[in-house]
C-alpha cells in the first residue's frame, strides 16, 4: 500500500487525525477542462482501458483540487464485459446493455473466470501509486452486486427497477445465482486493485435505495456482506456508499464495512447515530450546492462539519458525484475550506 498512515486511511479506521480528510466522488469528470480535453481524444471506455491515460486523469484531478485521496478513474460497469455482457454508452441515455438478463439461461452463461482481464484498472492504480508514493492514498472501487445486477437486468438505468424486482420476487434461485457470480468477479477484481496499491476500496451501491428494508435484508445484504468481508481480508478499509439509503443505513452497517457513505438526504449526525455511532462515515454535501453562492455553500459545509463534531472517523465528501456543469473554482474552494476549517476549529 502506498499510504497506509495517511489521515484519510486513518479516518477510514475511525482513528484520530489532525484534520478532516476530504475527497469528492467523480472528482475527475466533465466539469474539469483538463478532463474535457482528454475526452476529445478518447471515449470514456478508451480512457478506462488505457492505464497511462486513466492514471493521468486520476492524478490531474487530485492535484488540481488538493484533495486528500485520489480515486482511480474507471467505470462501474467494466466487470460486465468480462462476464460476457457487452455494453456501450449512448449519448443522452448513458450505459446500454445490449442483451439484458431476463431468464435462467442468461445468468447461467455468465462467466466468472475472466476477472483478471480487468487488469488494466490495477495497472492504472500501480501508476498512480508510483506517482504519489506516500504523499496521497489511492482509492480503488467496484460496483455492489445489486447495482450491477440492476444494470444487467434492466438493460440500463431505470425508474422503477421492474425487471430486477420481478427476478428477485419470482425467481429467487436465479437471483441467488446471479449474486453469487457477481460476488466472485467483484471480489477478485477489487482484491487485485488492493494488490496493485489501492489503500481503500469503495463499493458503490448506486441504486439500492429503491428497495425496502425487508427486500434489502432478504435479497441484498447476504451477498454484499460476503463481498465486504472478502475485501476486508486484504487489510484495506472498505467504504460502502449508496444513494437514497437513509432507511437502509443500519442494515448496510451490518455488512461490516469500515465506512458508511451518507447521501445528502439525511443530516450527517442522524446518519451516524443510526448506525450506533460506530465506525466511520463519509459525506454528505448535496452536489447541487456547488452551484450556489459562496455564503450558502460555506454555511451548509460548516453545518456538516459541526454535526460531525470533530469525532474521529468523518471523511468529508459529497452525497453523490460532482455534476458536469459544476464551477471548478467552487470545488477547489470547498476543498480548501474543509481543510482550513477543521484545522482551526
Amino acid at each position: 500500500m502506498s499510504s497506509p498512515e495517511s489521515r484519510f486511511v486513518k479516518a477510514c479506521k475511525a482513528q484520530p487525525v489532525d484534520r478532516t480528510p476530504v475527497w469528492l466522488m467523480r472528482q475527475a469528470g466533465r466539469y474539469m477542462p483538463e478532463y474535457r480535453a482528454v475526452r476529445k481524444q478518447y471515449s470514456l471506455l478508451e480512457i478506462c482501458k488505457n492505464p497511462q491515460v486513466a492514471a493521468e486523469v486520476t492524478v490531474t484531478a487530485a492535484e488540481a483540487l488538493g484533495v486528500d485521496a485520489a480515486i482511480i478513474f474507471a467505470d462501474l460497469l467494466l466487470p460486465l464485459e468480462v462476464m460476457g455482457l457487452p455494453f456501450h454508452f449512448s449519448p443522452g441515455e448513458g450505459p446500454v446493455i445490449e442483451q439484458p438478463l431476463r431468464e435462467a439461461g442468461h445468468v447461467a452463461r455468465l462467466r466468472t473466470d475472466r476477472a483478471a482481464d480487468l487488469g488494466y484498472v490495477s495497472e492504472a492504480i500501480r501508476l498512480v501509486g508510483k506517482h504519489f508514493g506516500n504523499r496521497l492514498p489511492v482509492i480503488g472501487f467496484c460496483g455492489a452486486p445489486f447495482t450491477l445486477a440492476s444494470y444487467m437486468i434492466e438493460g440500463g438505468s431505470s425508474r422503477n427497477y421492474l425487471h430486477t424486482k420481478k427476478m428477485m420476487y419470482r425467481s429467487p434461485a436465479i437471483w441467488a445465482d446471479l449474486m453469487l457470480k457477481l460476488v466472485s468477479v467483484l471480489s477478485e477484481y477489487a482484491r487485485d486493485q488492493v494488490a496493485a496499491g489501492a489503500d481503500v476500496i469503495q463499493i458503490f451501491d448506486s441504486w439500492v435505495g429503491c428497495l425496502s428494508v425487508e427486500d434489502y435484508r432478504s435479497y441484498v445484504l447476504p451477498s454484499t456482506t460476503e463481498l465486504v468481508q472478502e475485501l476486508r481480508k486484504t487489510g484495506a478499509p472498505v467504504i460502502y456508499f449508496a444513494t437514497d439509503s437513509a432507511t437502509l443505513l443500519r442494515s448496510m452497517k451490518q455488512t461490516g464495512a469500515d465506512v458508511i457513505g451518507l447521501d445528502w438526504r439525511i443530516p450527517l449526525d442522524e446518519g451516524w447515530n443510526s448506525i450506533g455511532s460506530r465506525g466511520a462515515v463519509q459525506g454528505n454535501l448535496d452536489p447541487i450546492l456547488l452551484f450556489a453562492d459562496w455564503d450558502t455553500l460555506k454555511c451548509r459545509t460548516e453545518d456538516i462539519l459541526r454535526r460531525a463534531g470533530g469525532r474521529s472517523g468523518h471523511i468529508f465528501n459529497l452525497g453523490h458525484g460532482i455534476l458536469p456543469e459544476t464551477p471548478v473554482e467552487n470545488v477547489k474552494a470547498l476543498t480548501r475550506f474543509v481543510q482550513e476549517y477543521s484545522v482551526s476549529s
